[in-house]
């Protein structure tokens, strides 16, 4: 039995779970999150817990089990109290701004960075420190893409340190060329 899966899920006040045929619906007060549910895999709930089961002990269902069970813990948490990513910029010259629903960011390229980002998604810059930048939204999955989407455009650099980094990184520097 999956570790993961045995946990039971504690759905809060104000959280309904629906369970529709194939598809998983979570709606709480940040918004509405659906899922495809695997084949196999079935909820029980008893009031307020919701438990994740699983048809056999094949392969693919064990390792379903636990994974539908942690999409649905995420999924409530989303519904409830949301997730954040926090990014930093470092670099001279450096920063990002937000207009409407465009996140545009100068990172030292000969044109600036265009990043429309995703319904769902909130991308908030420090309007003081234009470096700093959060994204939220009440996926897990969307926001931790977006995060690495925007990581992506220009990673930390191993002899500076330059680039777009998540808040906390450690990021190694590599000793430059040594004179003889």
């Amino acid at each position: 039995m999956s570790r993961i899966g045995r946990k039971p899920v504690t759905v809060p006040a104000g959280v309904e779970v629906a369970v529709d045929g194939v598809t998983l619906r979570v709606k709480g007060p940040k918004g509405v999150i659906s899922r495809r549910i695997v084949r196999g895999i079935t909820f029980e709930r008893e009031a307020d817990v919701i438990t994740v089961a699983r048809a056999n002990n094949s392969g693919p269902q064990r390792s379903a089990h636990g994974l539908m069970r942690a999409l649905l813990a995420n999924m409530v948490q989303g519904v409830t109290s949301g997730f954040k990513k926090d990014l930093e910029i470092i670099g001279v010259g450096y920063k990002a701004e937000v207009r409407g629903s465009t996140l545009v960011m100068n990172l030292g390229f000969s044109h600036p960075i265009e990043y429309p980002f995703p319904s769902g998604i909130t991308i908030a810059v420090n309007p003081k420190d234009r470096t700093k930048l959060s994204v939220s939204g009440i996926d897990k999955e969307t926001v931790g893409q977006v995060a690495a989407e925007l990581r992506g455009y220009r990673p930390p650099d191993s002899y500076k340190g330059k680039g777009v980094r998540y808040s906390g990184e450690y990021v190694r520097l590599k000793a430059g060329k040594s004179g003889q």
